[in-house]
């Protein structure tokens, strides 16, 4: 393909590709968790960490991915402390980084123009530095949850139970946290800081609705990503709009579709049923 003979497509759908295998895979358990929105949170903590970074005149992506990941470690040890509103730590960092951003923003008069890629991804915004830093995350994701998997699933499902089974929950509900920071950071050249959390969300909402069961949930979940990232990339080339938004109404239109496949099947199915009572009667 054309696009593909450029350098910085080639790092836009490497970097896609790595991001919709980890992306997907953490949403399922993000959902599974009732913790959706954490990676929404996380995404605006890391704006605040990109203007510091530019700010004080240091790397923003790597000021962006240290300050996401405190951000997780301090969602979590909020939400200990508020066990009885679990909504309220999201609320306070979210509110708390967004206003970060915009006073660091205001600090430097030219900061916001270059924003937009991180606002809403920018195929040409991915460096190879942020591409190493993004391959680094994916592979201690997969093997966090490769190595972790059993402990995880309890955690998941039954934190009271993991903690009575020997399970170290407040040990790895911080790790959980740390690697949700990490993915966001990492995430933020490809798809934005206003759409991240599609690319984690939309694909697990799909695997959920038609998985069978949990293991094919996450192979579900990071099929539709990486479908998704692939075919966004490719289409905010040739119609020249932003890739992070196009990622997100491609996943969309997938979950929609899902949707309404699902429904006619189970139409279809009761239609059936009808019928073979009714004959049954006549």
């Amino acid at each position: 393909m054309e696009m593909l003979g450029y350098e910085f497509m080639q790092r836009a759908f490497w970097a896609g590709g790595l991001i919709g295998i980890i992306g997907p895979l953490l949403g399922v358990y993000l959902m599974l968790r009732r913790q959706v929105l954490m990676a929404d949170t996380l995404s605006h903590v890391s704006l605040a960490g990109v203007a510091l970074g530019s700010v004080l005149q240091l790397s923003p992506a790597l000021s962006g991915f240290a300050v996401a990941v405190a951000g997780g470690l301090v969602i979590e040890q909020l939400r200990r402390s508020y066990r009885t509103y679990s909504e309220l730590p999201v609320a306070i960092i979210m509110t708390s980084g967004l206003a970060l951003a915009v006073v660091l923003m205001s600090l430097k008069q030219n900061l916001s123009r270059s924003f937009s890629s991180y606002l809403f991804g920018s195929i040409v915004a991915v460096s190879d530095t942020q591409l190493g830093l993004i391959a680094i995350v994916a592979a201690a994701g997969l093997l966090y949850f490769i190595v972790l998997r059993r402990p995880l699933y309890s955690l998941t499902f039954d934190e009271e139970t993991a903690s009575i089974g020997g399970v170290h929950t407040g040990l790895l509900s911080f790790s959980f946290a740390v690697l949700t920071g990490m993915t966001v950071a990492a995430a933020m050249p490809v798809v934005g800081v206003l759409l991240v959390s599609a690319l984690m969300v939309l694909p697990a909402s799909i695997a959920l609705r038609i998985a069978s069961g949990f293991s094919a949930a996450i192979l579900i979940s990071i099929g539709v990503g990486l479908a998704g990232v692939f075919s966004g990339l490719t289409a905010s080339y040739y119609i020249n709009t932003p890739p992070g938004g196009t990622i997100a109404l491609i996943l969309l239109c997938f979950l929609l579709c899902a949707i309404a496949v699902q429904k006619l099947l189970a139409f279809q199915k009761r239609r059936s049923v009808r019928k073979s009572i009714l004959e049954k009667g006549a």
